[in-house]
Order: structure tokens, then C-alpha cells, then sequence
């Protein structure tokens, strides 16, 4: 059984705070939960589910990219191609559609992949997002369906992990394990077990 609880949030920037909130919490709903920092440096966190988020830095002069299609296939350095933000039916694509469409924010049409739905559409700072539900009865949690119809190795053939490949894991011991005081943490009165924290020295 896997620890994953989730993606706990995913890290995009923005020159544009407001407009970010605008579009990720009032357009698509999501409550605006956690933000810190100043001018130069702000961080905005939105709940995209129970244990899920986003989040923007607001740094001043970037610069949103050029909007690619969603997966066409690119070369040369790269790092991130779009994320998908699950929804529980096709009811609520018809929804998203219309929110997009109301707000003049180009959107696809629902593609049909197999085991799921999507629509396609990016937010103010060019970001490719789809939006996501499972195909009614079909569930590869269940079952993997593995037809990668290119030559395959044998570690692209198999759903679980295999994790003798990798040597076992090191046991950090308790006296490494040490907490860094980072951004953000000065705003909550810390736990008894952030008294490990390491502070840095006075000058």
C-alpha cells in the first residue's frame, strides 16, 4: 500500500497575483488557503481538493511562455508539459466548459481516452491544464492496462513497483534528523518537535 497521500501542491510563478486569484479562485473555485511573503517574494497556495493544491510565486518580470499544445512533443531542454485536475463526472466538465467559456478562456472540446475524459483550456499565465474524469466502470487501480503497443523492456511491463532494483534505503539516525526553519514558518507558534529545528547562528 502505498504513503503517497497525494500531490501536496505544485509550484508555478506568476507576474500577476491578482489576476491568478481571480482565475483559479473565482472562476474555478478554489479557495484561497495559505499566502505569504512580500513584494519580490509572495507565495499563494489554492486547495484543489481535500489534500491537494496549487501554488503560485509572484515574481516580478517574469513572464508567461507561449502557449504548446498539451503534449505535442517537444525537444531539447525541458521540464514540464501540462497537469491534469481530476473531477468527479462528465457533469462537471459540461460545468468547467461553461465557467471557461463564459469568461472568454478558450477551451476544447471533451476528448474521449479511454479510461477517462478531458478538456483542455490554460490559465492566465499560459498554463496548460486539463481537466479530468474517469470513464464510467473503468478503474487502472483496479487493474493496469499496460498496451504500450512501442518495443518494451521488461521494466515497462509490470504495474508494481519493484523495489529491489534499488539498493534498501539508509536509516537516517535521530540525531540528523533536523528540521530547517524555512519561509512561511515565522507565522504559526511551532510544535514541540520543531525545537530540532536548526537556527541559523547570530553573526
Amino acid at each position: 500500500m502505498s504513503f503517497y497521500t497525494g500531490i501536496h501542491h505544485t509550484a508555478f510563478a506568476t507576474g500577476d497575483i491578482e489576476k491568478t486569484v481571480r482565475f483559479w479562485r473565482d472562476l474555478l473555485g478554489m479557495r484561497l488557503i495559505y499566502a505569504y511573503g512580500q513584494p519580490g517574494y509572495r507565495q499563494y497556495f489554492f486547495e484543489i481538493s481535500h489534500d491537494s493544491r496549487i501554488s503560485f510565486f509572484e515574481w516580478p518580470g517574469v513572464e508567461a511562455p507561449a502557449r504548446r499544445r498539451h503534449g505535442e512533443p517537444a525537444s531539447g531542454p525541458f521540464t514540464f508539459d501540462h497537469f491534469s485536475i481530476g473531477v468527479p463526472d462528465e457533469k462537471a466538465l459540461w460545468e468547467i466548459m461553461g465557467r471557461l467559456d463564459g469568461a472568454d478562456f478558450g477551451c476544447s472540446d471533451v476528448i474521449d481516452h479511454g479510461y477517462f475524459l478531458s478538456i483542455y483550456t490554460y490559465d492566465p499565465n499560459n498554463i496548460p491544464i486539463e481537466f479530468t474524469c474517469n470513464a464510467a466502470g473503468i478503474n487502472v487501480l483496479e487493474q493496469a492496462d499496460l498496451r504500450d503497443h512501442v518495443a518494451q523492456t521488461e521494466a515497462l511491463m509490470h504495474s508494481d513497483p519493484n523495489p529491489k532494483f534499488w539498493p534498501p534505503p539508509d536509516p537516517i539516525p535521530v540525531e540528523e534528523q533536523l528540521i530547517v526553519a524555512g519561509e512561511g514558518s515565522e507565522h504559526f507558534e511551532q510544535p514541540s518537535w520543531m525545537i530540532r529545528c536548526i537556527t541559523k547562528p547570530a553573526d
